[in-house]
């Protein structure tokens, strides 16, 4: 098997779960009725001073959304850019896939239990894809 293969894998998935999360959640409209509506209104029109700036929970909410948007966006490259690296690196490729597959069983973990099965599944493949480029990199 070729780990290069399995990190082009989890990089197009990245991107992929990047721009579905993007699209529809972080500028997704809402569509779950008036109670929806006044939760979101709710969000937006409590401001607080949080450590001198003063913020709303919609403003976390948001500004959440968007790290999630960068992280997965910046992993989706790395994921590409590390297939490069296998046959000249593979120590530095394996330590990295390890780090990220640790990563992405946690959210996963928590995509379950907070989100949806969405997210958990395809960030359990990402998992498996790294898994297998971890060992497959062991042979390079």
């Amino acid at each position: 098997m070729n780990p290069t293969l399995f990190l082009r894998i989890a990089s197009v998935l990245a991107l992929i779960h990047c721009a579905l999360h993007t699209i529809g959640g972080v500028f997704g409209k809402p569509r779950h009725g008036a109670e929806e509506l006044a939760v979101i209104e709710m969000m937006k029109s409590h401001t607080f001073n949080m450590m001198g700036s003063m913020r709303s929970y919609w403003d976390f909410f948001f500004g959440y959304g968007l790290f999630g948007t960068v992280n997965l966006l910046i992993h989706g490259i790395l994921f590409w850019v590390l297939g490069s690296y296998v046959k000249t690196n593979p120590a530095l490729v394996r330590s990295v896939a390890a780090l990220f597959f640790f990563n992405y069983v946690l959210t996963s973990v928590i995509a379950f239990k907070y989100f949806f099965i969405g997210p958990g599944i395809t960030e359990l493949l990402i998992a498996a894809c790294l898994a297998v480029a971890y060992f497959t990199a062991a042979s390079v």
